[in-house]
């Protein structure tokens, strides 16, 4: 059964991970719910106060760098806070309408058409604000993936 536990908790960890490209999969969720699940099998002994302000703070700052990634992507680029809507909601439509590659071209379009519609720039600079919209999310996914790796080493180190 032991192995059977252990495969359940990597698979919560794993999905976790699937999360950081599609966002309507809630990663933090996830690994939380591997901790727990970990806990109900085994035991919670091994999670004291010290374990769950870290694990609280890595969580705080995998939502901080997501925002901040996006926010710093569309900003140094010449965008406004409408394009980090548009890229945000580009995020999330982009991959239902166009699998796959919609998690690219969702947050590029959606920062595009926000600043022509709302601030109604010129194409090449909402072009370039798409732009820093995608390296945003790019490095968010980075950075989030850094953070999720650090919070499932912690864990290992923890019960292991």
């Amino acid at each position: 059964m032991e192995i059977l536990y252990w495969a359940i908790v990597i698979i919560m960890f794993l999905i976790s991970f699937v999360g950081l490209v599609y966002p309507i999969i809630p990663s933090v969720v996830f690994i939380v719910g591997g901790f727990l699940l970990y806990g109900l099998f085994f035991d919670f002994k091994s999670f004291n106060y010290l374990f769950w302000i870290i694990e609280g703070l890595f969580v705080a700052v995998l939502f901080a760098a997501d925002y901040v990634a996006n926010l710093i992507g569309i900003k140094k680029f010449g965008g406004s806070k409408a394009a980090i809507w548009g890229s945000t909601i580009g995020l999330l439509v982009g991959p239902f309408v166009i699998p796959i590659v919609g998690i690219l071209v969702g947050p590029f379009l959606g920062a595009i058409l926000a600043e022509l519609i709302v601030h109604q720039k010129d194409i090449k600079t909402s072009i370039k604000i798409g732009a820093g919209s995608l390296i945003g999310f790019i490095s968010g996914v980075f950075a989030k993936t850094i953070i999720q790796l650090m919070m499932i080493a912690y864990f290992l180190f923890t019960v292991l």
